[in-house]
């Protein structure tokens, strides 16, 4: 996949990328709702290297203007025929900008015209007011509240989290355009 907006490009990752990944990931405050935890330089490392393949499923988002990396998007096929699932991690530094909104409108286009998908989900925390922003503002619907259906080792030992499952529809899809 390789996707470019007005301001952004979204791609695949290069060796050279771990560095800036670090930098993002092992902030607590962006990593507080990923699964995965704070990363070292090691999960960096491997992280970048493992989304270089052909079978990635989470692409380098860059600014255009002096190809600086400042996050990635989450992509992938999901259950179901023609189902894909989005999601997004940015640097706290280029937060409320409209980066992440972008993005996930650029990936949303490629998925539905591109992919012909019939549906793309996104999940969140329901804590994690700013992802679930992002999901309406890109049109998706909340349809469902799961209590206590992610394991959270990573965030205060163990317990569970609940969830938010947004998803958009190819018609509303185009309906939004």
């Amino acid at each position: 996949m390789q996707l470019s907006t007005q301001r952004l490009s979204i791609g695949k990752f290069r060796t050279e990328d771990w560095s800036a990944v670090l930098e993002y990931t092992s902030d607590r405050q962006v990593m507080e709702y990923m699964p995965e935890g704070v990363f070292q330089e090691k999960e960096a490392k491997a992280f970048v290297l493992q989304n270089m393949a052909e079978t990635a499923e989470k692409f380098a988002v860059r600014l255009l203007d002096g190809d600086k990396l400042i996050g990635h998007m989450v992509f992938h096929k999901w259950y179901g025929e023609n189902t894909y699932e989005i999601g997004w991690v940015f640097h706290p530094r280029y937060h409320n900008q409209g980066f992440a909104t972008e993005a996930a409108q650029e990936v949303l286009k490629f998925a539905f015209e591109q992919l012909n998908a019939h549906r793309v989900i996104a999940t969140c925390q329901p804590e994690n007011i700013p992802s679930y922003r992002i999901m309406e503002k890109i049109g998706m619907k909340r349809e469902a509240h799961f209590r206590k259906c992610i394991p959270a080792h990573y965030k205060k030992g163990t317990g569970w989290w609940d969830g938010y499952f947004y998803a958009i529809l190819e018609e509303e899809w185009k309906i939004g355009l």
